[in-house]
């Protein structure tokens, strides 16, 4: 178990989870709502803005779950460290 995993609870880990996850979900819907208007001039509906949530829901939870671990920046900065260093 590292550090990071000691300090945070699990309640103050869902409600992490939460807010990016929630964040990432706006902006992933926005992002697909803007690609579609300026790259179709389609005008935006619900039905455009009901496909454009599903498309981004899956994007939104497993980026949280991937950038949300504990142990994902360490590693990622460790392994940029060490190919600095070389």
């Amino acid at each position: 178990m590292t550090h990071a995993e000691k300090t945070i609870t699990p309640r103050k880990r869902l409600i992490r989870f939460t807010e990016f996850f929630v964040v990432g979900l706006v902006m992933g819907i926005s992002e697909d709502l803007m690609a579609i208007h300026f790259a179709t001039a389609e005008t935006i509906t619900i039905h455009i803005v009901v496909i454009a949530s599903i498309v981004s829901l899956p994007f939104a939870f497993f980026s949280e779950l991937i950038v949300d671990h504990p142990d994902f920046w360490p590693h990622v900065l460790g392994k940029l460290k060490v190919e600095t260093s070389q």
